[in-house]
């Protein structure tokens, strides 16, 4: 089987998180993590300028075979929503120019795909990575991580379905139900 690259996106406004795994038969390994700053930019038009440049410039060098994306997640500040669908959506289009499969994952799927638990917070998505791609340390921005949860993510929704809720039986059942992700 050839190996497989994935790239997972976290939009966001200020910081846009990306990750990327390669896959080798059932085997993951880690290939890089980091965040686009945003905080820099005087507009929202030339934020999402950057966004484009920078999203087709990692594309174009890791060729994933396949990117995941984030989903933004429905809060009561429609504003808000806006601005990160605009950033989502730009982060797609500049995907969608070098890679044809685009994938989009709601923030509590990534978490119960990583974690077990939808409910997790940004550091145990963190430590729980560390621990399955064997990381010798975690980046002082957990955007990154974020954005490499979602390309995990997309890997075990390719091999098995993820449910979309997270079962109640706590990690004894997270374990009995994904032997395959404990080391």
């Amino acid at each position: 089987m050839a190996d497989r690259i994935i790239m997972g996106i976290d939009p966001g406004t200020n910081k846009m998180g990306y990750g990327v795994i390669r896959i080798c038969g059932r085997r993951v390994a880690f290939v890089t993590m980091g965040y686009i700053d945003l905080s820099k930019f005087k507009t929202p038009y030339l934020k999402l300028g950057h966004i484009y440049e920078r999203v087709s410039s990692l594309v174009a060098q890791y060729k994933p075979d396949a990117v995941a994306l984030e989903a933004p997640f429905f809060g009561d500040n429609v504003q808000s929503m806006l601005k990160l669908g605009r950033a989502q959506g730009v982060a797609i289009a500049a995907a969608s120019v070098h890679c044809s499969e685009i994938f989009e994952y709601a923030p509590r799927k990534v978490k119960i795909a990583v974690t077990g638990s939808g409910g997790a917070t940004k550091e145990q998505v963190a430590d729980m990575l560390k621990h399955i791609l064997s990381l010798k340390e975690l980046p002082a921005n957990l955007d990154s991580t974020d954005g490499l949860a979602v390309a995990l993510c997309h890997h075990l929704q390719e091999i098995s379905p993820i449910p979309s809720s997270s079962r109640s039986g706590g990690w004894d059942d997270f374990i009995a139900r994904n032997p395959d992700r404990v080391k």
